[in-house]
């Protein structure tokens, strides 16, 4: 009987050291490693760049094309457009970063023709980016962020294509704040940020509001347009408005096909006169 109890005291005392010993701490979620990788010709992306990284504390890389593009505006369009008519890539030079050692790439880029620069198209060509978080970013003259993210997802498929962030040249100076406003609205930063409303349901536009759009366009050769119906948002520092726009024909370039149907951004901030932020063709 003596026997008995003791071998039930040390079956006891066994289990309650397993249980002991099988008690782990939970793991503590790991911070991605993150890469700022971009392609830029005039300077534009890369101002983009240098602030992301600068906020993230991010490693940063540029992409570099071997024979680099002409900083002329329509020497550069020429070049890109025998290139693809040709089916030529610019060759770029080895980039120093490893990218397997990176859980999230931001990814940075010109739009040129409706989509990222050709060194862009190149590094995806030569690179497999399968696993990586990629969040798109771009500077433009008038958009192309949505139209470039869809070429992204369809040239890396197994990845994940985040939110993006895009920015016309021409609007640089508010690009800090609205980047800081973006990576905390996607969970890459701490702190406040604006949650903005949704649109309300567009409406036929009003003569007022055909001249918020028309003085927003005024003067910007690339975008022809008519304000056909739009809704508005009410924003800390003003008002939002997202028209609805029939493209029209060019007269500087009348074999070009109006787009059809666009939406045009346009931002009305207090004191200051209509601009547009963002055109989706």
């Amino acid at each position: 009987m003596k026997n008995i109890q003791i071998i039930l005291v040390l079956v006891a005392a066994s289990l309650t050291a397993v249980s002991c010993g099988s008690k782990k701490e939970t793991p503590k979620e790991e911070t991605p490693k993150i890469l700022v990788l971009y392609y830029s010709q005039t300077s534009n992306t890369k101002t983009v760049a240098q602030e992301i990284a600068t906020k993230l504390g991010a490693d940063i890389e540029e992409i570099v094309a071997t024979k680099p593009y002409d900083k002329d505006f329509q020497a550069t369009i020429d070049r890109c457009k025998e290139e693809r008519e040709q089916g030529i890539l610019p060759e770029i030079q080895p980039l120093k970063a490893d990218l397997s050692q990176y859980d999230v790439i931001f990814l940075g880029y010109p739009v040129w023709f409706g989509t990222y620069a050709p060194p862009v198209i190149t590094f995806l060509d030569k690179m497999d980016l399968s696993g990586k978080k990629i969040v798109p970013f771009c500077t433009f003259g008038s958009g192309g962020l949505e139209s470039s993210t869809k070429d992204l997802a369809a040239a890396e498929p197994n990845a994940e294509i985040l939110p993006g962030y895009g920015v016309r040249a021409a609007r640089l100076r508010a690009m800090p704040k609205e980047v800081d406003q973006f990576l905390k609205a996607n969970g890459f930063l701490e702190g406040e940020y604006t949650q903005l409303p949704e649109f309300p349901e567009q409406h036929a536009v009003s003569e007022e509001e055909t001249a918020i759009f028309d003085a927003a366009v005024d003067g910007y050769p690339m975008l022809h347009a008519k304000a056909v119906t739009v809704a508005s948002r009410t924003l800390p520092n003003g008002v939002e408005y997202l028209f609805t726009a029939e493209d029209l024909p060019r007269e500087d370039k009348p074999d070009m096909p109006p787009a059809g149907d666009i939406k045009v951004y346009v931002l009305v901030e207090e004191g200051a006169t209509p601009v547009f932020t963002n055109v989706i063709r």
